[in-house]
């Protein structure tokens, strides 16, 4: 059974780029490539580097994810460490789809190589994955009570319900801190104990998890050209809704999902179709393609060093080996 379904996901994201190209080529098949160039010329140089800015407070924040979750284990790592291993997590776990399982995988590989055990690896995981949710609930509560506006793009339904949707989005964010606060009792599940973090580390979880989809989203503003920009709150919202449909597709870095759902909900913008895929493809090239880049080379020179570190244990082992022998 487990061994089928190893290729449920897989086959699940296959089918969400499939379906989601299909769809976006049904979206963009009147716009030209010279338009979609023409667009990625037009933004300046001052644009790209707000974005790049935004990429680094993106990551930046994903760095504060781990190093929360230490804190909450009551484990000390460096800040290097830290920022090398969430950095290469996330840019690999971005492309390569199913976040939690790619990035679990990582962080088992790089922690374990600094002492930290099975269990707690685990919870690490668990906690990043819950911070970003955190994040995102918190957010998405303030877009939809603060600009409900942005979810009438995608679906249709009165403003009052769409407030009162937001405003239980941030009473749950509220319960999760009362919890942490009064030290409510662990969830229970199965064998496993689900504790509330501590106040302190709750906190942090409140800015850390905004700042990094606040980064995420300001990619996409700031390569948005100023005529016709809705505004940040609205693009945030939005970003907000495709990333999160992005990531439950399954799809490898969201591929075709993001953009369809992003491109259909700003349709209704003065922003030209050309000019919003270009915004995306910024976001694509500094948020995934070239962390990718970095991350697999951190990962090469991770292994290489881990392979030479064993070949010269075993290389001790055997001189060690074959001084006993003399010695005897």
């Amino acid at each position: 059974m487990k061994k089928k379904l190893e290729y449920v996901w897989p086959v699940i994201g296959l089918a969400a780029v499939v379906f989601s190209f299909w769809l976006l080529y049904k979206e963009l098949k009147g716009i030209s490539a010279n338009d979609v160039w023409a667009s990625l010329g037009n933004i300046s140089i001052g644009q790209w580097g707000l974005s790049i800015l935004a990429t680094f407070v993106a990551y930046g924040a994903l760095a504060w994810y781990d190093r929360i979750a230490l804190l909450h284990l009551g484990r000390k790592v460096s800040w290097v460490a830290v920022s090398l291993i969430s950095f290469t997590t996330y840019a690999l776990s971005h492309n390569i789809g199913a976040s939690v399982l790619s990035g679990a995988m990582v962080r088992f590989r790089a922690y374990g190589s600094l002492g930290l055990s099975l269990a707690e690896i685990g919870v690490l995981v668990a906690l990043c994955s819950f911070t970003f949710a955190l994040g995102t609930i918190l957010l998405g509560g303030m877009v939809l009570v603060g600009e409900p506006e942005v979810m009438l793009r995608l679906i249709d339904a009165p403003t009052w319900i769409v407030r009162l949707a937001g405003f239980g989005l941030l009473g749950l964010v509220a319960l999760y801190v009362l919890g942490s606060w009064r030290e409510f009792k662990p969830l229970v599940i199965g064998k496993f104990a689900v504790y509330y973090p501590r106040l302190p580390v709750t906190f942090r979880q409140l800015f850390a998890a905004p700042l990094e989809l606040i980064g995420a989203a300001g990619i996409i503003y700031f390569a948005l050209p100023e005529a016709g920009n809705p505004g940040y709150f609205v693009v945030l919202g939005v970003f907000l809704a495709s990333f999160s449909l992005a990531l439950v597709s399954h799809a490898p870095g969201g591929l075709g999902v993001l953009e369809f759902v992003f491109m259909n909900a700003m349709a209704g913008d003065q922003l030209s179709q050309s000019d919003i895929l270009a915004a995306l493809l910024v976001f694509r090239l500094l948020y995934l393609v070239i962390p990718l880049a970095f991350a697999i080379v951190v990962v090469i020179l991770f292994e290489r060093s881990r392979l030479s570190e064993a070949l010269q244990g075993g290389a001790q082992a055997n001189e060690g080996s074959k001084q006993d022998d003399r010695a005897a």
